[in-house]
């Protein structure tokens, strides 16, 4: 659909042409703003790990794409109410599979939300972590130019997943990143788009979203405003 929406106007270059480039710049900075308080939080919260996964979900809400401006002024108020949403999800389980992983790719998604990202980047041993974005422009997904305000190249290795699409589509991703991809240990998949993308994968994925869509609702089985931890069936996963 994008690409026919590119076609049809003439902007047909997505690393040029953004229409979202205002509402995407707009949501970096309210939540790097916020970035000092939220991490405060997450410190003195009795289980971090807990909080910054339930900020994480809650950033995903952040999604101009979806519901327009309106979700970049909702932003603090989104995070302020972030542990008080319907939640499910095992996140000792989520605590193990990262403790254990030798490798993990954290999958981003969108602008805002990316900047948020850094706290649950952060929990894990970030030596041990690439963090994957965008490969081109498409609705309000991060970039590497947004990974750079975030602040996530000064974390972590960061790559762009050579895709235009929405999602991970591993079909339409570069060489690379499905060499990482295929090499990870585990994979941290945020938003759902990539819930949608990635749930028919044969590997240990984790995914973090906010259910948004009947469609989303329907597949996993959870009502819409849910912040979903979800990891990918275990029957279908080759673990070594």
């Amino acid at each position: 659909m994008q690409h026919h929406i590119r076609a049809l106007t003439g902007a047909d270059d997505p690393y040029a042409d953004d229409p979202y480039c205002e509402l995407k710049q707009r949501a970096n900075e309210v939540v790097l703003a916020a970035l000092p308080a939220l991490s405060a939080e997450v410190r003195a919260a009795e289980d971090p790990l807990t909080a910054a996964v339930r900020l994480a979900i809650a950033g995903n809400t952040i999604d101009a794409g979806a519901n327009g401006a309106d979700s970049v002024k909702r932003i603090e108020q989104e995070l302020s109410v972030a542990c008080e949403r319907p939640f499910h999800g095992d996140v000792d389980e989520f605590r193990r599979a990262v403790g254990s992983a030798r490798s993990i790719l954290f999958l981003t998604d969108n602008t805002g939300e990316i900047v948020i990202d850094r706290l649950l980047g952060e929990q894990p041993p970030l030596e041990r972590t690439t963090f994957a974005v965008r490969g081109a422009q498409v609705l309000i997904d991060a970039t590497l130019a947004d990974a750079g305000f975030a602040g996530l190249d000064r974390l972590a290795e960061v790559i762009d997943n050579g895709s235009d699409a929405p999602g991970t589509m591993l079909a339409d991703c570069s060489r690379e990143l499905r060499l990482r991809f295929a090499a990870a240990d585990l994979i941290i998949a945020k938003g759902q788009g990539d819930y949608e993308t990635l749930s028919g994968e044969p590997h240990d994925i984790f995914f973090l979203f906010a259910v948004k869509c009947d469609v989303a609702e329907r597949h996993a089985g959870l009502p819409r405003g849910t912040q979903v931890l979800l990891r990918s069936a275990v029957e279908n996963v080759a673990i070594a």
